[in-house]
């Protein structure tokens, strides 16, 4: 009787142990998958929801997340599309733990395509960044910078000129409203 007991009880501590190492195991190869998962994929996975950024300067953008590639994101705020570099967002409020990967070429145009994008279509942006913003038509788009223009000549809502910006100033890029 003795020696059932005591190999009862051993079964019963070695069943245990069992189970907590396997609820370990299964928290590392959580936390390892975890591990390889981008921000940009929770964001897809937040695609069509509400979200709230950070950025960099410390201004606030809550919107319906749109679109989401590599190095960027669209946002609808209040019925105005705003293209938001994601070197610019500090935080992401809202964001489910569900995470969508993309292999689409959709996902991998740079924040240059957009601009270039933008360029070709004409159409007159502000472009914000931490020093300021920047209203008018996007000229130009580089490696690393755009070069936005005065919106027209004689017009009294833009200064005469252009101005280069550096992709990693830009902040956020919306359609001008005047």
């Amino acid at each position: 009787m003795r020696w059932q007991r005591l190999f009862a009880d051993l079964e019963a501590q070695a069943e245990a142990e069992e189970r907590l190492d396997g609820a370990a195991r299964t928290a590392d190869l959580q936390r390892a998958e975890m591990a390889a998962i981008m921000q940009a994929d929770r964001l897809r996975g937040a695609r069509g929801s509400v979200v709230a950024l950070a950025l960099q300067d410390g201004t606030r953008l809550a919107g319906v997340l749109a679109e989401v590639a590599d190095e960027w994101l669209l946002l609808d705020v209040a019925g105005r599309e705003v293209v938001v570099p994601g070197a610019a967002v500090d935080a992401v409020d809202g964001l489910p733990a569900r995470a969508r990967q993309d292999s689409g070429v959709a996902a991998r145009l740079g924040l240059g395509h957009v601009l270039r994008g933008l360029a070709r279509d004409r159409a007159v942006v502000v472009v914000r960044t931490r020093g300021g913003a920047f209203s008018g038509r996007i000229a130009r788009v580089g490696r690393d910078h755009l070069d936005v223009e005065a919106a027209g000549v004689g017009d009294a809502r833009a200064p005469a000129g252009s101005s280069s910006v550096r992709f990693a100033a830009v902040l956020s890029v919306s359609a001008a409203t005047f």
